[in-house]
């Protein structure tokens, strides 16, 4: 089980590698919604998004047979990016399965960091069975984007660095997809200030998180479509959603318009450019 002292333990052991990402006053936002706001800038991390502190922490915990015979992973952006320059902090080898319509740009990114990437399916679920398969054939660690502990505790990492800097918030808002993040981050906030409402947003296109949470028990959805492609998850993890219904007070959903708007919003009056996942808040 996870618990505060593991996800401090992640904090020591992702340090070198994971910026320290800055909590910034959003003036604006703050006047319009008469309460301060804070902004934890994540898209400045190193591999430009939160990913790289789950997928390090995971990694870097490998057993030396394990770094020997390699690593595998299934995405489509982030959490490529972050397995493949966290197995080449370790010289370890990475083989990151991504869907056929992923973008060059993505491709790109995750060979940048020395990984080998198999294009293979029309969707994130189909690169996902087929890397299981290639793991259990060529006996590969598969490094799982959120159904793993020690990639929720690298993921709870972001909420230590919050409370370090601020530890009287009334709320802390945190998007959902598959539910790492929010699975990590609520268990060191509840654990370190109880008081502190934790809100989780998803979007309406990818609703099954926020409905399983509501049921109290996992049901998946027959299909997503949002433009926030980052939390675009079909299936609701049994595990990531016990941490939820443990320490979440609430989760709501936004519709795409609404994302769109915050984008533009963000781009318009924080001079910020950030993708649809980061906008959930």
């Amino acid at each position: 089980m996870l618990n505060l002292e593991k996800i401090y333990e992640a904090q020591e052991r992702i340090k070198d590698v994971v910026v320290n990402t800055p909590l910034a006053l959003a003036p604006y936002l703050s006047e319009l919604c008469e309460c301060e706001i804070f902004l934890k800038k994540e898209n400045l991390q190193v591999t430009g998004a939160f990913k790289i502190r789950g997928a390090y922490n995971k990694i870097a915990s490998l057993t030396k047979e394990q770094h020997e015979s390699g690593v595998i992973a299934a995405s489509a952006g982030n959490h490529a990016q972050g397995v493949a320059l966290s197995a080449s902090k370790f010289n370890t080898k990475a083989i990151i399965v991504m869907p056929e319509s992923t973008p060059l740009t993505k491709v790109n990114g995750v060979k940048h960091y020395g990984a080998e990437v198999i294009l293979h399916g029309s969707n994130y679920d189909e690169a996902y069975g087929f890397a299981l398969e290639y793991a259990n054939k060529h006996s590969l660690t598969f490094i799982h984007p959120f159904e793993d502990t020690k990639v929720i505790a690298g993921q709870g990492t972001v909420a230590l660095e919050i409370l370090e800097k601020c530890e009287s918030l009334d709320a802390i808002i945190i998007p959902v997809g598959g539910g790492g993040l929010i699975a990590g981050m609520s268990a060191a906030i509840k654990a370190i200030n109880p008081k502190i409402e934790v809100i989780g947003v998803g979007a309406c296109g990818a609703p099954a998180f926020r409905e399983s949470y509501e049921k109290k028990s996992a049901v998946d959805s027959k299909h997503v479509r949002t433009i926030a492609d980052g939390i675009a998850v079909r299936d609701t993890s049994e595990i990531t959603l016990a941490y939820a219904l443990k320490n979440v007070d609430k989760i709501i959903s936004v519709d795409d318009e609404e994302i769109a708007s915050a984008i533009l919003f963000l781009l318009e009056k924080q001079k910020l450019v950030v993708e649809g996942l980061g906008l959930l808040v």
